[in-house]
């Protein structure tokens, strides 16, 4: 499992596009992929009503974990999709 926290700099956070590119690049993940908000439970990158009801916010922390065999790949996209300015 490979994981890590982003602080994220795009101005409309995770919603709409950001989050439709977030969702679309976490499903290319062969395992498992979750995200949270700050300390909250986490829920499935892969579902875009998951990841925008997190309402996640422009200086915002999320912490990313992806499982399987090309998490270290997918990780890497999904935090630059969120830290994205």
């Amino acid at each position: 499992m490979a994981e890590r926290r982003v602080k994220v700099e795009s101005e409309v956070g995770l919603h709409a596009r950001p989050a439709a590119m977030f969702v679309e690049a976490a499903s290319k993940a062969s395992g498992e992929a979750t995200v949270a908000k700050g300390d909250g439970a986490p829920v499935s990158a892969k579902s875009i009503l998951a990841v925008m009801g997190l309402d996640v916010r422009h200086g915002d922390e999320i912490t990313i974990r992806v499982d399987g065999e090309d998490a270290g790949t997918v990780l890497d996209r999904l935090a630059e999709i969120a830290g994205a300015a």
